[in-house]
């Protein structure tokens, strides 16, 4: 299939779908797209039928009896009948729509599947059967396309006991653009710019062409300006966007104890313990809302790589983050037009703290896990994350913002490398002692010696000309700045 016009990268989606439904075979196949809205699936699974000449039907929140009515339409029109084909349930309706095609390969897709699902629990189950081999008698080389956003949903189609385990030949996860490719998408220059708007809408595609109409930033000066007017104003799509994240996914059911799980995590209390206390809850009571907000995307749980029972919660969607750290607590004037300016000249503080220094040090991850060097990191990289080392001496922990791991010659695991991230602060001497010493604590304690782990320092605002210099003459010191995270290695 040739490539759509105006499709931004999606290299490896695309040649994935063009794979899945030229597949040649008699029999019909199944696949399963999924990701977060916005980020561009219907565009692909539309420009795949446009391509092909295949069947798209988009779904909405409706009953049984109205659906089938929308998809018999949708069907008629495409087949070109002059009436609106009439189906007493989905048994009749996925027979048809597996007979479309007796010959070549067909794509049909079923967009929002999970709001035809929510009416009509048995779909999975009939389309089971219609896989099976009676059905695959009665039917033709259909390419089947079920896609959704409700990840969990998406998630649990395949899983475990499900009518669809087994069946898909495609299972394909849409993602967000990581910060370079969001870089190139929102054509910013300047690496600082860029990461101050990552900071804020990450990498979904849907934030700068819909949502803001191509408003981009003009320079550095005009950010705060270009927050207030589309971040911060209420007649503006991203004000409310945060919220209908939530409100989209169906196993949030209690959204104040989901919003109030990201108001905490957003304001630095990463630890479970910390999220209870804040919540004003028992630990324990936490569980299933923290496990339904990493099946669902929006948290992650970092484990400590030093300490394997201990975790840090963080926040996956930058626009959740800045709703949660900066405007829910604002909400009252913000609701006002024309108070955006004010609320975002008080917030700048703790944007700075809660929003850009998270953010970095999950870049500074980001890059350490697939774009650093070997050369950089001192071999081969199996694992990167973060991690806390005690120092008994002055009754403290360091924490370590990046450690990567690799495997010596047994295959065991090793430390490459560690790192500390500032996104505001110019890095000098002290930040290079306190990494060093972490350094010598960790030799300590592995028994070993020091020498050979690199030292990672990240500087969102720059490093001290000594810093500079000293790194020019050592070879286990790398100093990371924005041009580097975003160009370099």
């Amino acid at each position: 299939m040739d490539r759509p016009t105006g499709m931004f990268d999606r290299d490896y989606e695309w040649s994935e779908l063009s794979r899945f439904v030229s597949y040649p075979g008699a029999e019909a196949t199944l696949g399963v797209v999924s990701g977060r809205r916005r980020q561009g699936k219907t565009f692909l699974l539309d420009a795949v039928c446009q391509a092909t000449g295949g069947f798209y039907f988009a779904a909405t929140e409706a009953t049984e009896a109205e659906s089938l009515h929308q998809f018999g339409t949708a069907l008629a029109r495409y087949l070109g009948e002059p009436a609106p084909r009439r189906f007493p349930g989905w048994d009749e309706a996925v027979r048809v729509l597996m007979s479309l095609t007796r010959s070549a390969p067909l794509p049909v897709v079923l967009d929002e599947f999970p709001y035809l699902s929510k009416a009509s629990p048995q779909l999975p189950s009939l389309i089971q059967r219609a896989l099976g081999p009676q059905g695959q008698r009665e039917g033709g080389p259909v390419r089947l396309l079920l896609c959704g956003s409700a990840m969990s949903f998406m998630g649990g189609l395949l899983a475990g006991t499900a009518p669809l385990r087994g069946r898909a030949s495609l299972e394909l996860v849409v993602p967000t653009l990581d910060y370079r490719l969001a870089r190139e998408f929102w054509e910013i220059e300047d690496p600082r710019l860029a990461f101050l708007v990552n900071a804020v809408v990450g990498g979904t595609p849907a934030y700068r062409r819909e949502f803001t109409l191509g408003d981009v930033p003009a320079d550095r000066d005009d950010f705060g300006p270009w927050v207030v007017r589309n971040v911060l104003n209420p007649g503006r799509p991203l004000f409310r966007e945060a919220r209908f994240l939530l409100a989209e996914e169906p196993e949030l059911r209690d959204t104040a104890l989901y919003h109030g799980v990201l108001s905490a995590i957003a304001g630095g209390n990463h630890a479970r313990g910390g999220i209870a206390s804040y919540l004003g809850r028992k630990s324990t009571d936490l569980g299933h809302a923290l496990t339904v907000l990493e099946d669902v995307g929006m948290i992650a749980r970092d484990p400590d790589v030093f300490h394997g029972k201990r975790a840090a919660y963080r926040i996956t969607e930058p626009v959740l983050a800045f709703y949660h750290a900066i405007m829910r607590p604002e909400w009252t004037d913000l609701e006002r037009p024309g108070y955006g300016a004010a609320v975002w000249e008080r917030s700048l503080s703790r944007f700075r703290s809660k929003v850009l220094g998270p953010h970095f040090e999950h870049l500074a991850r980001t890059w350490a896990r697939w774009h650093a060097a070997s050369d950089t990191l001192g071999g081969l990289r199996v694992r990167v994350g973060s991690g806390t080392i005690p120092d008994p001496e002055r009754r403290t922990g360091h924490e370590l913002d990046v450690v990567v791991f690799g495997r010596d010659d047994d295959g065991r695991e090793r430390v490459l490398a560690i790192g500390e991230a500032k996104s505001g602060d110019v890095m000098g001497q002290a930040h290079l002692d306190r990494l060093e010493r972490v350094r010598r604590l960790l030799a300590r304690r592995e028994g070993g010696v020091a020498d050979g782990v690199r030292l990672l320092l990240f500087g969102g605002a720059g490093f001290m000309p000594a810093l500079t210099e000293a790194a020019a003459a050592r070879e286990d010191l790398e100093l990371i700045g924005l041009d580097r995270l975003y160009e370099g290695d």
